[in-house]
């Protein structure tokens, strides 16, 4: 019989009490990371479809066809919903990231193919996901970006336009972006794009599974001419465990340049879609039993409680004086900044409102403010991600934010040099130890210190939280 160094039972409690120290996955109570449905149901249901794929290797799909047939079926789902057509072809990744690199991964080789020599640019709001900033360092390419109004959030087509030449292998544009939840000019920039033959990726990752049921939007999807690829989260606005992401493409010549192939050993052919060889397949199973239980109407049921909860946190946000919502946003996130036209006596710091708000139990995302080469500088903002639950907390939640700004109201932004002060001096030595309760002087100096210290500090920071002691 084997012998067990301790038991199931023993470990499970443990597992338990490290969760019991996590932020909370339900409730409503953190608004951003998470996206709960609010259906306990739907839970239940993603739980047991991972756990009957658990053994499967999602690297071969013609060995267990499982996948051929789930990853198929969640692709025909999100192409109908997106706007495509029975050209529209694709693949499930593992999350938002997995998407972005490769849609740029795949329009790098298909310029190349066409004769593009040098270095390949990508062009793209300053709002875009720092994905791409990612995939830009990952596969050699220059990300070249285009400043975004302060007061908008979005970016000018002309000011795209002007950007593209010969060497600009994609353009990227959000529906919507993170940082201010604003519907980039999809229609044009793409239509710009096609004229020029290059690429237009629509990164709709968080708002792809929550924008279909607007209809007062203008067209952001595959219906709009010169959208060559799409990514939306499954894992988002999908309700689906992470990592859970679809990549679509127009047309299968430009999916077939995203995978990698090679007989160049003497081992099996290798053919991957993803980044990914070996994978697991329980992510894309729960996605896939979702879907087959809510169908687009259960879909757009969770996008009306999110907007439900959405505008009313937005009218909440309206009626604090001092804050302000950054643009007009649209799917079910915005931001908020501090109002520049009230006296400075009267102007909430968006940072210490969310350190306030943080402790009355509410989690919400702090954003640097951010300046812009060639632009205008972008406000500190805190962002909040609104999800189905949300509407059930709606009354404690209103409650806290209103609190949370009359605690905070005249007090300035966190000074970069006081938080220096606090830290003796030493960012680094500091940042070895527990992470701050008090988020708001770290964000201080993410905004004052150099980009290349601010990165080489957070890596040595979140490297020290999984460092064995």
């Amino acid at each position: 019989m084997t012998q067990f160094e301790t038991t199931a039972a023993s470990v499970l409690a443990r597992l338990r009490s490290l969760r019991d120290d996590d932020a909370p996955t339900h409730g409503g109570h953190v608004l951003s990371y998470v996206y709960d449905s609010g259906l306990a149901e739907i839970d239940e249901l993603a739980a047991a479809a991972a756990r009957l794929m658990q053994p499967v290797n999602g690297l071969d799909p013609t060995t267990f066809g499982s996948v051929a047939v789930l990853e198929g079926e969640v692709i025909d789902f999100a192409r109908r919903l997106l706007g495509g057509d029975e050209g529209t072809v694709g693949s499930v990744t593992s999350g938002g990231t997995e998407s972005c690199l490769l849609a740029v991964k795949t329009a790098r080789d298909m310029w190349r193919a066409n004769g593009g020599v040098g270095t390949p640019r990508i062009v793209a709001p300053t709002t875009v996901h720092a994905a791409f900033h990612k995939a830009a360092h990952y596969f050699g390419l220059h990300l070249d970006l285009v400043p975004v109004s302060a007061r908008t959030g979005s970016v000018e087509v002309a000011q795209v336009v002007e950007r593209l030449g010969p060497d600009a292998a994609l353009v990227v544009i959000s529906a919507p972006s993170y940082p201010f939840a604003a519907l980039d000019p999809i229609g044009d920039v793409a239509a710009i794009c096609a004229e020029r033959g290059i690429g237009c990726h629509v990164d709709a990752c968080i708002g792809g599974f929550a924008l279909p049921f607007d209809d007062t939007l203008p067209a952001w999807d595959l219906r709009v001419p010169g959208v060559t690829s799409l990514s939306a989260d499954l894992h988002k606005y999908g309700y689906a465990p992470k990592g859970a992401s679809v990549l679509l493409h127009r047309s299968a010549s430009t999916h077939h340049a995203q995978f990698f192939a090679t007989s160049r050993w003497p081992g099996y052919p290798v053919v991957n879609a993803t980044m990914l060889g070996s994978k697991s397949a329980a992510a894309l199973a729960a996605a896939w039993a979702i879907i087959q239980v809510l169908g687009a109407a259960g879909f757009a049921e969770l996008a009306a409680r999110s907007r439900r909860a959405t505008d009313a946190l937005l009218e909440t946000i309206d009626g604090i004086d001092g804050l302000t919502v950054v643009g007009a946003p649209v799917g079910p996130l915005f931001a908020v900044a501090a109002d520049p036209s009230v006296p400075s006596g009267r102007r909430v710091d968006p940072h210490r409102f969310a350190d306030a708000a943080r402790r009355l139990g509410w989690l919400l995302q702090l954003q640097p403010g951010f300046a812009q080469d060639g632009g205008e500088r972008l406000p500190a903002t805190t962002h909040l991600t609104v999800t189905p639950v949300t509407e059930s907390v709606l009354p404690e939640l209103t409650a806290a934010l209103v609190q949370a700004a009359d605690s905070v109201r005249g007090l300035p932004a966190v000074d970069a040099t006081d938080a220096m002060d606090a830290l003796g001096g030493d960012v680094a030595a500091a940042l070895d130890g527990p992470l701050p309760d008090q988020l708001a002087p770290l964000l201080a100096l993410v905004e004052a210190l150099p980009p290349e210290q601010v990165e080489g500090l957070l890596v040595r920071l979140i490297a020290s939280v999984t460092t064995p002691r």
